[in-house]
């Protein structure tokens, strides 16, 4: 097992780290406003709330929008800083320790296995069967994200594998881009045999 660690200044998983934090926060501040809207006003209609199928609201509203007792948007709020602050910091030249790297992961990894639930929830639970605009930027950073850092915790040395995989994590890093189309794809398919979201889509933004 390799003890070194190597590409320890990434830069281009920096600049997507910040690229992907400012999405995330910015959904997360947005959804965060619009349930506050809702809590001052019941009856308002959220911007975000553009057809029965397109819409923030029910999900706001649902118990899967504020499974730890709060609004879900506060874990975005804070949690997205993190990706922001790392990014700057590999670019300021930073290096970190390898337990810096897993508790990065692991945050990363948490925010994952929750959009993947949030996804199905929101695909298959009778209460929602809706597509939330914000919800879905977080969802199109959070997938490529928790790939990335986990070919970079691959290719790196920080995870004790040996040197052939961490030449084929190296590789890998380049497919990040395609292997998050193909799950968005994954994500669109599952949507469209369970509740037609192609053509509701299409209808809801082209009449």
């Amino acid at each position: 097992m390799p003890d070194q660690q190597t590409h320890t200044r990434p830069t281009g998983l920096a600049i997507w780290l910040v690229i992907a934090g400012v999405i995330g926060w910015w959904a997360a501040f947005s959804l965060t406003v619009e349930k506050f809207e809702k809590l001052a006003d019941p009856n308002a209609i959220a911007s975000c709330d553009l057809s029965v199928l397109v819409q923030c609201s029910a999900n706001l509203d649902s118990w899967q929008g504020t499974v730890f007792g709060f609004p879900n948007p506060i874990l975005g709020l804070s949690g997205w800083i993190a990706p922001i602050v790392v990014g700057v910091a590999i670019l300021a030249g930073a290096r970190f320790a390898r337990w810096f790297w897993w508790c990065f992961w692991a945050g990363i990894a948490f925010a994952f296995g929750f959009v993947v639930w949030l996804i199905s929830q929101s695909i298959y639970a009778p209460n929602l069967h809706t597509l939330c605009p914000w919800c879905m930027a977080t969802w199109s950073v959070t997938i490529p994200t928790f790939y990335a850092v986990t070919l970079h915790l691959l290719r790196s040395g920080v995870a004790p594998v040996s040197a052939g995989v961490q030449r084929v994590a190296g590789r890998l890093m380049a497919w990040v881009p395609l292997a998050a189309i193909v799950s968005y794809a994954i994500i669109l398919l599952l949507a469209q045999l369970e509740m037609d979201a192609i053509v509701n889509i299409w209808q809801t933004f082209f009449g």
